[in-house]
């Protein structure tokens, strides 16, 4: 899908600051530059060349039409540019730009994932943001290096983190009750989600599926493995038990009927809209902190909730994750516009009152300070979440290594054998550490 915006025409060219950071509209020091009366007063500012620039991004209908409302207003200040919009459900994103970025036609911005950060960015598609830092043009004076270090792939920073967020389990609290479950606490486990299953399955619902790209990564992490090896040339973990724990607690609740069969979940794109809680029919979506306003928006009723996720050692499972990033790419003829871009969406309050916390929470800690008098109910608890999350995870994982988008493929398909029963989990557990092995062994140098 894609959408072309075309400039607004103004009767006189706004002066932008330096990266286009600020908030304040106006320059207030060409303004006081000279007396009144003066040429250096009265003289006109200069005109800017005109400025293409594509944006591409994934998200459902209410992440398109905020971004649509922040792009007119940074067009608002910057008359000369033009933005191209280009977006799509998250699998659709991926598969669009796969042959842009094999032709070197990808666009000047694209919104990038940590699960694919290292695949883009190792293979020198994405451009270093350091010099546009150094030139002001993008502005992270107000930005952690912590959360600037999460978009860094072979020592260059090659994405502008535009949030954190962290895992989450958001329940339908009013559908618990009706069906006779207590809203679980901190500090529940899986045997509690079994129970919880179980009366689930008999009042007639289902429960939310997970991706098993994040939530066996997660698993692990609570059992004291990884997923990858620190090299990137092979998994992480040395022992299959909790594969096949993991997944023979997964197949009791596909057998149940507790969860949406494979064949109704292939025909989802991910977005808000369609998900099963925001229709009503499952208690329970399992997602990452920031999605929780577009369920919350799509769903348009009270009582849906965001709370921990299940454990033993939920803490050890759990981490703080750059939610998404923008990066700029290396086929593009505008970097220097781009990198203005992408410092006024992390920089700009007013903007920042759109965006909210539905990309994360943002990295700006003037931007963070300055939203909090301003939050919905929903919107609270989402910062809330992540400030508690902050306090009870451990640090992430390095990026994926190159190849994880085949392991990630991989797993996937194995998952289904496994529901279909085409395959045991045990025999399941060592055809993918075979196989993925051979995949991650061609990172060796």
């Amino acid at each position: 899908m894609k959408k072309t915006i075309t400039a607004l025409v103004s009767a006189a060219l706004l002066v932008t600051a330096a990266g286009c950071g600020s908030s304040d509209k106006n320059d207030k020091s060409a303004s006081s530059a000279a007396p009144a009366g003066t040429a250096a007063a009265t003289k006109a500012p200069d005109k800017k060349e005109p400025v293409k620039i594509r944006i591409a991004w994934w998200g459902g209908q209410s992440r398109h039409d905020y971004t649509l409302k922040v792009i007119e207003m940074y067009k608002q200040l910057n008359p000369h540019v033009t933005i191209e919009a280009e977006y799509a459900p998250f699998d659709d994103y991926w598969k669009k730009l796969a042959p842009q970025a094999a032709a070197n036609q990808l666009p000047d911005i694209i919104q990038m994932d940590v699960s694919y950060l290292t695949q883009y960015g190792g293979r020198d598609q994405l451009e270093d943001l350091t010099p546009y830092i150094k030139s002001g043009s993008l502005n992270v004076a107000d930005v952690s290096e912590n959360a600037l270090s999460g978009g860094k792939v072979g020592g260059k920073l090659v994405a502008m983190n535009l949030g954190v967020n962290a895992l989450s389990t958001m329940m339908d609290t009013t559908l618990l009750k009706k069906i006779g479950v207590d809203v679980p606490k901190e500090g529940w486990t899986w045997d509690d989600l079994d129970k919880i299953a179980e009366k689930t399955k008999a009042a007639g619902k289902i429960m939310g599926g997970m991706r098993h790209d994040v939530f066996f990564p997660y698993y692990l992490r609570t059992q004291g493995q990884k997923m990858y090896a620190e090299d990137g040339t092979a998994l992480g973990y040395s022992d299959d038990k909790p594969f096949v724990e993991y997944f023979k607690r997964y197949q009791k609740w596909y057998d149940s009927g507790v969860l949406l069969t494979l064949d109704k979940e292939a025909t989802k794109k991910g977005t808000p809209e369609e998900d099963e809680m925001v229709m009503g029919n499952s208690i329970s979506s399992v997602q990452w902190s920031n999605q929780y306003l577009g369920l919350v928006n799509a769903a348009k009723r009270e009582g849906i909730e965001l709370l921990p996720m299940a454990g033993p050692n939920a803490n050890k499972g759990l981490y703080l994750k750059p939610s998404m990033y923008f990066s700029i790419t290396k086929n593009s003829k505008v970097k220097e516009e781009a990198a203005k871009f992408i410092s006024y969406w992390i920089n700009d309050v007013e903007a920042n009152k759109i965006i909210k916390a539905d990309r994360g929470i943002p990295v700006s800690s003037k931007v963070k300070d300055a939203l909090k008098p301003t939050l919905s109910p929903a919107e609270a608890k989402v910062f809330d979440y992540v400030a508690w999350a902050d306090k009870n995870s451990s640090p992430m994982d390095p990026p994926n290594p190159v190849g994880s988008i085949e392991v990630e493929k991989l797993l996937k398909d194995i998952s289904e054998q496994i529901l279909y029963k085409k395959i045991s989990v045990e025999d399941a557990a060592a055809k993918f550490r075979k196989d993925a092995n051979a995949i991650l062994a061609k990172n060796k140098k």
